[in-house]
């Protein structure tokens, strides 16, 4: 007999998993900043505020995501151990990251920065996301927003958000290149591969016990 229910087994895996997805994420983000050939859209609102204030990068990672989170109140968007993690990690890793990657030396070492970084991108995004521990601050927005305002498309959503922070990050001196194109064209197909692999099935419930038939009497 079971007191506390059915707990989940596959949590550890979960939780391990997306703190690789985190990591790996952090890291694909820095080696696209070392590239210096174009950001994501965040990314390069991320780079623009950090250039405006003196912040590091991951610092401003790291306070951009806590207003978001701010926004989820009146989107109702559920907050999950994933969404808390997502918002600490990712920005330590970068920061990090950035200490320990040589600078990109010539454009062939800058291409393969990109490279690399988009397609680890890709892994990191399949890893986390397949893990169902909560959305990071970004996408919650993006998909608190089409909740919230049904006749909203998802393409709709994500375009003006995107769009958006690009300009604005792209004013504040933020780098946008050919990087920022490849990974908008890139990171969909790649997500589309990853996240079937990475992603964790929720667990199916036990079936109850069979009744033992009793002989008749």
């Amino acid at each position: 007999m079971r007191v506390f229910g059915n707990p989940d087994r596959r949590l550890p895996r979960r939780v391990v998993q997306l703190f690789a997805g985190l990591v790996l994420y952090g890291a694909s983000m820095a080696m696209m900043v070392e590239s210096g050939l174009g950001l994501t859209s965040w990314d390069v609102f991320h780079q623009g505020l950090s250039q405006a204030t003196g912040l590091s990068f991951g610092t401003v990672v790291i306070l951009v995501g806590l207003p978001l989170l701010l926004l989820w109140i009146p989107l109702r968007e559920r907050v999950g151990f994933g969404t808390i993690a997502n918002v600490v990690v990712i920005g330590l890793v970068v920061d990090a990251a950035l200490a320990v990657l040589p600078a990109g030396a010539g454009l062939p070492a800058r291409i393969t920065y990109l490279v690399a970084g988009i397609l680890l991108n890709g892994v990191a995004t399949g890893l986390y996301m397949g893990a169902r521990l909560g959305a990071g601050p970004r996408d919650g927005l993006m998909t608190g927003v089409v909740r919230r305002f049904p006749r909203l498309s998802i393409r709709v959503v994500r375009t003006s958000i995107e769009l958006t922070v690009l300009a604005v990050g792209f004013l504040l001196g933020g780098t946008a290149g050919i990087g920022t194109i490849a990974y908008a064209l890139c990171i969909g197909p790649l997500a589309h591969i990853f996240l079937p692999i990475f992603t964790v099935a929720p667990a199916m419930p036990e079936r109850p016990a069979p009744r033992e038939i009793c002989p008749s009497r």
